[in-house]
């Protein structure tokens, strides 16, 4: 990484956007952070190739939002650390009218994002998804979102290190609130499809209870309903694989990645 990250840096913890980021080939990440992935790559050696399929996911839904509901406002929670493809390239490659809020709790993954961003219509805000109420009466918010109009919230790879205790459905709810109808909900969710005893589930949780944040794998079921209050879209929650796939993408036809979706607000 570079030398100027934020006074205060743990680098002996792993941190789930650096993780995330070596899963991606990226470079800011520290050793703790890699031995802590390579503990889950050895028994899933499809995690990098899922974490692309996560960004791919990414990529389709905010064009698919842009091109095809006339979305032209999205706030990225949980975003991580900078990478191609981002979601102001996708939206503002379909309108230049395209304004995007990034949001992390991490001061490193804000401190590059504000560096890389060119400010204006996308911006960057250090909050925390648990407390909702700080991100839509932030100034910066307010002056970047226009809440009378539809906006798209991306919750990508994030609501499964949110404990039921944080009580994820509350804090979507509140958003919902303020959306305008023909807003929309993106989800991508690591779920338990198989038996507690999973080894594979046993190792990720004690790998992730040692990190930055817990990991919190919920049924299909539980994911479903954080779609409370919104109509899902084809093709509904499903392999963010199978998600109005791109037979170009190189992450197609892989099984067992994350389930994803994108709700409607009706009315």
């Amino acid at each position: 990484m570079s030398g100027h990250e934020p006074a205060g840096l743990d680098t002996a913890t792993p941190n789930i956007a650096r993780m995330y980021d070596y899963f991606l080939e990226g470079k800011d990440n520290f050793a703790a952070d890699r031995t802590a992935a390579d503990q889950l790559i050895e028994m899933m050696p499809q995690l990098p190739l899922v974490a692309r399929a996560n960004r791919a996911f990414l990529r389709r839904v905010v064009r698919v939002l842009a091109e095809e509901y006339g979305i032209r406002q999205f706030i990225d929670i949980g975003t991580g650390l900078p990478t191609a493809g981002n979601v102001h390239e996708i939206a503002q490659k379909v309108t230049r009218r395209a304004r995007v809020l990034y949001i992390d709790n991490d001061p490193v993954v804000c401190s590059h994002g504000r560096a890389l961003l060119a400010g204006g219509a996308t911006q960057m805000l250090e909050a925390d998804l648990r407390r909702p109420d700080e991100i839509l009466n932030h100034e910066l918010t307010r002056s970047l979102i226009d809440f009378t109009r539809p906006f798209a919230l991306l919750l990508t790879s994030v609501l499964h290190f949110v404990s039921d205790d944080e009580d994820p459905w509350a804090v979507i709810a509140r958003f919902r609130e303020v959306m305008a109808p023909g807003g929309c909900l993106v989800i991508s969710h690591g779920t338990l499809e198989t038996g507690p005893d999973d080894p594979r589930a046993k190792l990720s949780s004690e790998v992730y209870r040692r990190s930055s944040a817990g990991l919190a794998l919920r049924s299909v079921e539980a994911v479903r309903s954080l779609f409370d209050g919104f109509e899902l879209v084809e093709p509904g929650l499903v392999w963010i694989t199978d998600w109005r796939p791109n037979p170009f993408e190189e992450v197609m036809g892989v099984a067992e990645t994350l389930r994803g979706g994108v709700g409607r607000k009706l009315a």
